[in-house]
């Protein structure tokens, strides 16, 4: 666990999250602000938000960075079959209070029934945009149902996202 606060609500819960973008992460940084230990799993040369605007100075994403906070991190080749034993293995030997799997991810090695084996206790959040399973982030969502159409100044003529992702931000923090 990253913070010295034993008395956290969720003090020794382990946490595995493998994820990208807004909701799924920051269901994990606000965990580990409750005092869980959240370990993330990213992909060999970095989840596809390592990079995303804005960027520090030093190029690095104040975005990723932000989504993060009180996480350990460990990267894995998740196309692998070793590096997808390596996930598994650490779901199932989470410990008494660990288990828990937190994901947007559809791969099959990462689902509930895959897991499951090694761990019968698991406890799997898997987000998911569409009502059919699909992936789809608040951009995606939003431009669904029009929204960026109602937003931009008096003279854009086509649609624009806001900069507030705000149902991936209700999702994360449900």
């Amino acid at each position: 666990m990253l913070s010295d606060d034993h008395d956290a609500p969720l003090a020794g819960l382990r946490i595995i999250e493998v994820s990208s973008f807004v909701a799924a992460p920051l269901g994990g940084m606000t965990l580990a602000q409750l005092g869980a230990e959240v370990i993330r799993i990213d992909p060999l040369g970095g989840a596809p938000d390592t990079t995303r605007w804005p960027l520090a100075p030093n190029g690095g994403s104040l975005y990723w960075t932000g989504l993060n906070k009180g996480k350990r991190s460990a990267s894995l080749d998740l196309r692998s079959p070793a590096g997808q034993r390596a996930v598994a293995d650490l779901v199932a030997g989470s410990g008494p209070d660990g288990g828990i799997v937190l994901t947007n991810a559809g791969y099959p090695w990462l689902s509930y029934d895959a897991l499951r084996d090694g761990r019968p206790d698991l406890i799997h959040l898997r987000i998911t945009g569409g009502h059919d399973g699909t992936p789809a982030v608040d951009y995606t969502v939003n431009a669904a149902i029009g929204f960026p159409l109602a937003t931009g100044g008096e003279a854009t003529a086509g649609p624009v996202n806001h900069v507030l992702p705000a149902w991936d931000v209700a999702c994360g923090l449900y």
